[in-house]
């Protein structure tokens, strides 16, 4: 009704041709069609009936409107209004000043924002640019087609956006800026990569790329894209206005310009094989798979595109890229499709998925295990694994080390030297990539013939400098390497083993105490650090108390964890996770299917969002979880929900299944349920509440005061009794071993000003006298193996930061941190 009264209002201004009168009533109606003059239908009526009216009368409405903004902020609402109802009827004619400034304000305003939807006065604004033949500033047209691309489209912005043909891309972002100054000579090729919208590139799409490429030259193509691909994920060159709600706009892909990058990366498919571009690619689908607050990954669909791309390059170099990215990425989307190439490419050479990603490694131009050399000019490059990382050093003609790149070789041999530090950096993710797969090959049941076992294993450039490193078992007998070759515990050389030979990775479950005390004493007395734990695994054999429990273990329950970070972990451990949203949905446990065992393991689970509900995002999702039971179930049986904000799990059944019953503990195979339990006490160990030491008031509203007292100076998991046995060992050699000593749950510590014990489990601290809490937030990287002497493994982060507390502390006095002196000196007064 009020909508038709302010109608009413302007239509009778119009026939007594007073414009005062209806520019009032325009603003007004505005208000009640909420500046929707193009979708509603009443008001576009009345517009038509203003722009029926001879130009005179038009002009003499602008010119009211103008002098109604006149003393309006920026920020007005009316000014908006003022503008877009100037621009529905005034395109043809004379503004003034007020209303040009505020044109050119609010124009400014459009391009600040990621997207602009439900805005009338926005397209009406724009569409007046293009009638008038002025250029729509880039930024506003880069918000318009975001707007034009998300998911609740304003129908005039959508209609709008095909007009807005230039710039071919998005400004705003390093490596569309980038492209864009590189001149006309590219704009048909980025164009037509902007029309990659399907989710590969179809016949049409290949052919009239493949002439595109042909045209610029296959080599310019890729030297331009590659340019262009290493800018993907730099800060925005044009920051956005931060969103009340949702993701940070400065952190995301502008989706216009996704498409885009889709279709650069199936363009590099098409051209000739060549390092460079697997490597690229690999880098575009981790840059876009890459966590942003209140969204998730940044650009799955652009990650996608990098995955067909690389499953389409017959190369060494993409299959390696392929194999690399299938050990590190954790969404479920992309990994399904790198598990499809990879299967693809392994059926295609009459291999199994497992062999297929061994041979997938590529050795780098290492030509030794872990070493090359090259001659550049009168210098030698030196690429040597060191533990988990690559090394590049160089030597003079005498071969005297130099420290830096020799000055002729930066000259004369620019292009191998980045080649070389190219391949250093491709090696470090290799390497880690490559101890993930080996440190999932426990739960694997793998078995190797002697011959290939040498050949993809120990022999290997790369592999070999992580399989050295570790145990073996050869037809029965545990090996090591050591000075050159495989020996026994004893330090016999093996006798090379027969082509028929089998060979199985060394796990302590089912070895004797005393044999893996040996073997660690082995590796010690060889100065050997394996990759990850391997000889000082924790084993999880049955408790009694599973054992009464029968078909579940609470040996993790009751705990609160960090829910996203609980997420990622799962992951990156072959565990399939939901996050828990405060919705109304079901959601299964976390799970980690084991098809070599036909199990099934589930981590049961629940969102807690507080009393208050203050542990829920703006998003919906729960900041931490409760943890329950740990249950094994055969693979095929039905799966078990619980409702999305907690509640007992039940059987699902569907088309009359019956229920199954879980497996008993005692029958889940020793090796399996130590595995897995040895995952969940790591869940636990990272993601914990616990962990976080500025939580000792107990967080929000301090509920989690006692929870995190028990866990943080409680008795020790599994993982923190291997600490405890390992730092026995080690703190007798420590520079400050005569202020150190183990007694039950902590590292006491001897400084110049108190006491201190370091908790083992969590690493926490408390002060003497009075058990006084001492707050230390890590700032980074924990110290390092130089400070430490020998570690028998790498990966144990809590044991390096308790060893540089441990030393930070013995010298209190040499402490300057006044976060950190403030308590120590403060309590201590």
């Amino acid at each position: 009704m009020a909508n038709r009264t302010y109608a009413d209002a302007a239509y009778r201004a119009l026939a007594d041709e007073n414009a005062s009168e209806l520019a009032t009533a325009l603003l007004k109606a505005a208000v009640h069609y909420s500046g929707h003059w193009q979708t509603n239908r009443d008001a576009a009526e009345l517009l038509a009936a203003v722009n029926a009216r001879p130009a005179g009368f038009r002009q003499r409405l602008v010119d009211a409107l103008a002098e109604t903004v006149s003393p309006l902020s920026d920020d007005s609402p009316a000014l908006a209004n003022a503008l877009g109802i100037t621009a529905a009827v005034g395109r043809d004619l004379t503004w003034g000043e007020p209303l040009d400034a505020g044109r050119r304000g609010k124009l400014a305003e459009v391009g600040r924002k990621g997207e602009v939807q439900y805005h009338g006065w926005v397209p009406e604004l724009v569409r007046a640019e293009l009638e008038a033949g002025r250029t729509v500033p880039p930024a506003v047209v880069a918000a318009l087609r975001r707007s034009a691309l998300g998911a609740y489209g304003y129908k005039p912005v959508i209609e709008l956006a095909p007009r807005l043909t230039e710039p071919v891309l998005n400004v705003g972002e390093a490596w569309a800026d980038r492209a864009l100054a590189d001149g006309e000579r590219w704009h048909a090729l980025l164009a037509h990569a902007v029309t990659a919208t399907a989710a590969k590139p179809t016949a049409k799409w290949e052919k009239t790329g493949r002439a595109l490429v042909k045209e610029a030259g296959e080599d310019a193509v890729r030297e331009r894209l590659l340019g262009w691909l290493r800018l993907v994920g730099a800060p925005r060159t044009l920051a956005l206005d931060e969103h009340q709600y949702g993701p940070n706009p400065n952190d995301t892909y502008d989706p216009y310009n996704a498409n885009a990058l889709r279709g650069l990366a199936w363009l590099l498919s098409f051209l000739p094989p060549h390092p460079d571009t697997a490597r690229a690619l690999g880098a575009l689908v981790e840059t876009s798979l890459r966590k942003v607050a209140g969204l998730g990954p940044r650009g799955p669909k652009v990650a996608n595109a990098g995955v067909t791309a690389l499953s389409r390059i017959d190369s060494e170099a993409a299959l390696a890229e392929l194999a690399r990215l299938a050990t590190r990425v954790t969404f479920k989307g992309t990994l399904k499709m790198l598990d499809s190439a990879l299967e693809a490419r392994a059926v295609a050479l009459g291999l199994s998925r497992e062999e297929i990603e061994e041979l997938a490694v590529p050795a780098y131009g290492l030509t030794g295990t872990g070493r090359a050399e090259y001659g550049l000019g009168e210098s030698t490059a030196l690429v040597e694994v060191r533990g988990a990382r690559a090394v590049l050093s160089w030597r003079s003609a005498a071969g005297k080390p130099v420290k830096s790149v020799p000055a002729a070789v930066r000259r004369d041999h620019a292009e191998e030297l980045k080649e070389l530090k190219a391949a250093v950096k491709d090696i470090d993710k290799m390497l880690g990539a490559q101890a993930e797969r080996l440190d999932r090959q426990f739960l694997a049941r793998r078995t190797w013939s002697y011959g290939k076992w040498r050949e993809r294993y120990v022999d290997h450039p790369l592999v070999g400098t992580l399989a050295r490193r570790l145990l073996w078992v050869v037809d029965g007998t545990p090996v090591g390497f050591a000075d050159g070759e495989l020996r026994t515990l004893a330090d016999t050389p093996l006798t090379e083993g027969a082509e028929g030979s089998e060979v199985t990775l060394w796990h302590p479950i089912d070895r004797e105490p005393a044999e893996v005390a040996a073997w660690r004493d082995w590796l010690e007395r060889h100065g050997i650090t394996q990759p990850f734990k391997q000889a000082h695994r924790e084993v999880y054999p049955l408790t009694d108390a599973e054992l009464r429990t029968g078909t579940y273990s609470n040996r993790f329950a009751a705990h609160y964890l960090r829910q996203h970070q609980f997420h990622s972990l799962a992951a990156v451990r072959g565990w399939r996770n939901k996050l828990r949203l405060a919705v109304d949905d079901s959601v299964p446990p976390a799970v980690r299917e084991l098809p070599q065992w036909g199990l099934r393991a589930e981590y049961w689970i629940e969102g807690d969002g507080g009393d208050d509900y203050n542990g829920i995002t703006d998003s919906g999702s729960f900041l931490r979880l409760r943890t329950d039971q740990v249950r094994f179930y055969p693979i095929g049986a039905p799966e078990n929900l619980a409702h999305a904000c907690g509640g007992e799990y039940t059987m699902w059944l569907r088309g009359g299944e019956s229920p199954v019953d879980p497996v008993p503990l005692a029958e889940v195979p020793a090796l399996v349920l130590s595995e897995v339990l040895r995952d969940v006490d790591l869940f636990v160990g990272v993601a914990s509440v616990g962990n976080d030491p500025t939580w000792q008031d107990g967080g929000p509203g301090g509920r989690f005061h006692d929870y995190w007292n028990a866990y943080g100076f409680g008795e020790l998991s599994q993982t923190a009794e291997t600490r405890r046995l390992l730092l026995e060992r080690l703190v007798p050699r420590l520079a400050i071993a005569d202020r150190c000593r183990i007694e039950g749950r902590f590292l006491h510590v001897r400084g110049e000003l108190r006491a201190y014990r370091i908790h083992l489990g969590s690493g926490n601290i408390l002060m003497d006298p009075g058990d006084q809490y001492l707050c230390i937030v890590p700032a980074g990287r924990t110290a390092s193996g130089t400070e430490t002497g020998y570690l028998p493994f790498e990966g144990d982060r809590t044991l390096a930061l308790i060893l540089s507390k441990a030393m930070m502390l013995a010298d209190d006095t040499g402490i300057t941190d006044p976060t950190i002196t403030r308590q120590i000196l403060s309590e201590r007064a």
